[in-house]
């Protein structure tokens, strides 16, 4: 099994910075795509980032483009996602995903491993 626990969420202003972190841990050999989601209330959950392979590939949802970068250190086994020029509409509970395949479709269902989730605030 494989483990993610994110950090790193919090409440923060309009025009704002954080960056969020998840840890991976137990069997994380072979793990090829990480990515981040989130959910915000009565809402599905959505692709926001993900990082490929050695961190050579990234792919960003169209609202959060410009303005988040994922990154990914592959001797922690840890992936980030700094985010910037934060607007309220970005509030959601972010969730950190890993699988070992890539299937070409960012669609949460694709991902096998999950953490539990860290609360993004934006205030206007």
């Amino acid at each position: 099994q494989v483990q993610l626990v994110e950090s790193g969420g919090g409440l923060v202003q309009a025009g704002g910075s954080l960056r969020l972190s998840c840890a991976a841990s137990g069997r994380t050999f072979g793990i090829y795509v990480m990515g981040w989601f989130r959910q915000a209330p009565g809402k599905e959950r959505e692709f926001v980032a993900a990082i490929r392979g050695s961190g050579s590939s990234t792919d960003y949802a169209n609202p959060v483009k410009g303005r988040f970068t994922i990154s990914r250190d592959n001797a922690k086994n840890t992936v980030y996602l700094q985010m910037n020029s934060l607007k309220p509409e970005d509030t959601a509970v972010y969730y950190c995903a890993a699988d070992r395949d890539y299937t070409g479709s960012y669609h949460y269902r694709t991902f096998a491993y999950w953490g539990q989730g860290t609360q993004v605030t934006v205030s206007s």
